[in-house]
């Protein structure tokens, strides 16, 4: 289930937002930018906000800027979760945004990116997206992975991961709290077959990568921090 933490600082949606283009990709509205012409494809899995989420259109562009072509799918079907909607609070409006329909819908836009002509495919998720992430990650659809901030993520999930995997985590974060992440890395330790980084962020709280205020210097500089080891972390393996 969905934390308090996952539904705090809630982005402002502006419309337009971000230098890429929203087309359809899996069968779902996607916000992508970068170079079609490119081979290396990046799926960004949001958090419950939904796709709009301005930082995190500035984000996918700052990875195109990289090169890859970077594709963010609206899997909540333009029914993001919205705190200002009384009828449907978190507990209730997870039940129709679960996951494993994300993840279903997930394999959907893998699939279109191949038939696209997309030789290698990296993946982050951010909170509610991490989840929907790490189960790419299981079946080797991806080529690697960036766990943000996850929810829902399961120590019996990291055991079966086969995925190069990167998880970036808060030391404030009711959701991956430090003590599971670090059982994620023990795990992880044992795995020598599958590449790992695991990395807790000091006096950072959850969603602490897309859910920053862009007018606060010192949270602009811990997000880029890890927009950073993203980065490094598909150039390692996405190529």
């Amino acid at each position: 289930m969905a934390g308090s933490q996952c539904c705090e600082n809630p982005p402002t949606l502006s419309s337009p937002c971000g230098g890429g283009t929203v087309e359809i990709l899996g069968g779902l509205k996607t916000y992508i930018t970068g170079s079609p012409e490119s081979k290396l494809a990046i799926l960004l899995v949001s958090d419950v906000f939904g796709y709009e989420a301005p930082n995190l259109r500035t984000l996918a562009d700052k990875i195109a800027a990289a090169g890859f072509y970077v594709v963010v799918p609206d899997f909540f079907y333009g029914d993001p979760y919205a705190p200002d909607d009384i009828q449907k609070p978190i507990q209730v409006w997870i039940k129709s945004h679960g996951t494993d329909k994300g993840y279903e819908d997930a394999k959907s836009v893998v699939a279109d990116l191949k038939s696209k002509g997309i030789s290698t495919i990296g993946a982050g998720g951010f909170c509610w997206g991490a989840k929907v992430v790490v189960e790419l990650a299981k079946l080797s659809e991806i080529q690697a992975a960036v766990l943000c901030h996850p929810s829902l993520v399961t120590v019996d999930d990291i055991k079966v991961v086969k995925s190069p995997i990167s998880i970036l985590a808060a030391e404030i974060d009711q959701m991956s709290p430090p003590e599971l992440v670090k059982q994620f890395e023990e795990v992880l330790s044992g795995k020598p077959e599958v590449d790992s980084f695991v990395k807790i962020f000091p006096g950072v709280a959850h969603g602490w990568t897309v859910r920053y205020n862009p007018d606060e210097a010192a949270a602009v500089k811990v997000a880029e921090e890890a927009h950073q080891d993203m980065l490094a972390w598909f150039a390692k393996h996405i190529k």
